[in-house]
């Protein structure tokens, strides 16, 4: 299979291009520049400019782009960033330009992709409380949710020109290099670790390996389409994520970070970030998909070890 990969130099996007590579699969990098090698085709999502042919020669699509929620100071990363009237517009149009250039170039194409594989995430839900929800649950409301119903739209030309679209409404990957942990693993380590506000807000997470396979699945699956969590079996609450990774570090995890400075810290998405996740893999437990981390503590052994 010939995969085009938009956002394969992010954190799921480089991970995917290695598992497919490593499966002796093609893979065609989407680039914002000049393309320079032969596995490189340059497009400008801001601007919708993409060859349609790019699209034509390959058998899947796959969009993983879009601006982090983390940043960096130095040489220290982390999970959280101010949430600013410009960055907000910036994480809107970084997926929704992405998913909208993609499927019209899909709609255009003289021979299409047999799928579309469309990034999006779990704030579809908004704040679920403590009531789980799987893919058929409806929207919520805020900024997040909003931002997935406009990005989920933008697959529309691709899949009424009859290609299958899948939605990846993807939870927190797992990975000591990047995704929820990574930012994290250094105040951890300094023993300045601890939940987020009360602790009892609900948290999807999913192994990157996991993460990985579900999408190689969804992929194959011919009989999946629309939207697919991409999120562990198991959720937990934020002071049970805290205390599983203090113990696999051997360190304490009881420094809370208080909601209030949290919100004050980062406006609007301090209190994004403390919303309440409980989201099930509906669509991937039903097509019989099999986690090799099905619990938090294993996925944490995993991402620390690798």
């Amino acid at each position: 299979m010939r995969v085009l990969i938009a956002g394969a130099s992010g954190f799921l996007g480089a991970a995917f291009a290695d598992r497919l590579r490593a499966g002796g699969h093609g893979v065609v990098r989407l680039v914002r520049r000049p393309a320079t090698a032969p596995d490189e085709v340059s497009w400008q999502p801001a601007t919708g400019e993409l060859d349609p042919a790019a699209v034509a020669d390959v058998d899947a699509v796959v969009n993983l782009a879009g601006s982090p929620i983390s940043t960096s100071i130095g040489r220290l990363r982390l999970p959280i960033r101010p949430w600013t009237a410009g960055y907000r517009k910036q994480f809107h149009s970084s997926r929704v330009d992405t998913t909208a250039t993609l499927a019209r170039a899909i709609a255009a194409a003289a021979r299409k992709p047999s799928v579309f594989l469309a990034g999006s995430a779990v704030g579809w839900y908004g704040d679920t409380g403590d009531t789980a929800v799987d893919e058929q649950a409806p929207a919520g409301h805020g900024f997040f949710p909003d931002t997935c119903r406009v990005w989920e739209a933008a697959t529309g030309p691709a899949e009424r020109a009859g290609v299958r679209v899948v939605r990846l409404r993807t939870g927190f990957p797992l990975h000591r290099a990047g995704g929820l942990l990574g930012p994290q693993l250094l105040p951890y380590r300094l023993g300045l670790g601890g939940p987020l506000g009360s602790g009892r807000q609900w948290l999807p997470w999913i192994s990157l390996t996991d993460w990985l396979a579900a999408a190689s699945f969804l992929l194959e699956r011919d009989d999946i389409a629309g939207p697919v969590n991409m999120v562990g079996p198991a959720p937990v609450r934020n002071a049970e994520f805290a205390k599983t990774l203090g113990s696999l570090l051997h360190r304490p995890a009881v420094i809370p970070l208080p909601g209030a400075v949290l919100k004050l810290a980062l406006g609007e998405f301090g209190r994004d970030a403390l919303a309440s996740h409980r989201v099930l893999p509906g669509v991937l437990t039903n097509a019989g998909f099999r986690f090799s981390h099905p619990d938090l503590r294993s996925a944490l052994a995993a991402a620390l070890a690798s």
